[in-house]
């Protein structure tokens, strides 16, 4: 028992010692003032981060894309429009969710396209060109993302997060913060999302409605309803060029 203990007790040493030799020169760098090498440097526009740093930061803000891409764009009104559709057709897995997401990405850029080109050429062109420094590049970048935002938020939903987070009352999209913004922007999206799916919804219940009518006058009892209907709702749609119609008015839906 004493043999083990004391072999404990000198692996604990030894890795006491290992850690204190690396921490004695951060801490030697903390007292004295000094920068840590391969960290950050001072330069003409301020601080600037080593490439192995700056490569950290990249990847640790890719973990906020997805979250950025749902809150502050177009996508998902687009995705929940186009799921809801597919519901109304009566098709389970047709067109399959790599299909609606892919088509809901591409359409949100093409949505999006003049808000990313103002963020990328008052944001990221003179960032990456070393010509601002990059706190003034995120309010750069914000200002258009903000004003797309405005314009798609409706007064109620900012007025209700405006009380919650108990600002003043005349607080307008353009001044309110982005953490009262957002929220109010995404509440705004779901309700034109389920609007737009309720108008879409109805024809496709009409179609639901006659048909269980004629079955139920005809005395097929056993017979599907829904799978009778499929075929009729698929020709109708593609009849009334409905994919044109869907993705043309999804993306006039948003004001620019």
């Amino acid at each position: 028992m004493k043999f083990l203990m004391s072999a404990a007790c000198g692996s604990f040493s030894l890795k006491f010692l290992a850690g204190l030799s690396v921490c004695l020169p951060v801490l030697g760098f903390a007292q004295t003032g000094a920068q840590l090498p391969l960290l950050m440097g001072t330069g003409g526009n301020g601080t600037s981060y080593s490439v192995p740093v700056q490569t950290l930061l990249f990847f640790t803000a890719l973990s906020f894309l997805p979250a950025i891409l749902l809150m502050m764009t177009g996508f998902t009104r687009i995705v929940i429009v186009l799921s809801l559709l597919r519901q109304a057709l009566g098709t389970q897995s047709v067109p399959p969710n790599q299909v609606i997401v892919g088509l809901s990405l591409f359409l949100t850029m093409f949505v999006m396209g003049p808000t990313l080109d103002s963020v990328y050429s008052e944001a990221y062109l003179p960032y990456s060109n070393n010509t601002l420094p990059f706190d003034q590049a995120l309010i750069k970048a914000e200002a258009p993302m903000r004003q797309f935002m405005s314009k798609q938020t409706r007064q109620s939903d900012l007025a209700l997060f405006v009380k919650l987070a108990k600002l003043d009352v005349g607080t307008t999209a353009a001044t309110a913060p982005m953490r009262v913004l957002i929220p109010a922007f995404v509440t705004s999206e779901l309700k034109s999302a389920f609007q737009i799916g309720f108008m879409i919804f109805i024809p496709f219940l009409v179609i639901d409605i006659v048909v269980a009518s004629v079955l139920m006058s005809l005395g097929m009892m056993m017979l599907s309803p829904v799978l009778v209907a499929l075929p009729f709702k698929l020709m109708i749609f593609v009849l009334a060029d409905g994919w044109n119609l869907l993705l043309g008015s999804l993306a006039a839906s948003f004001v620019t």
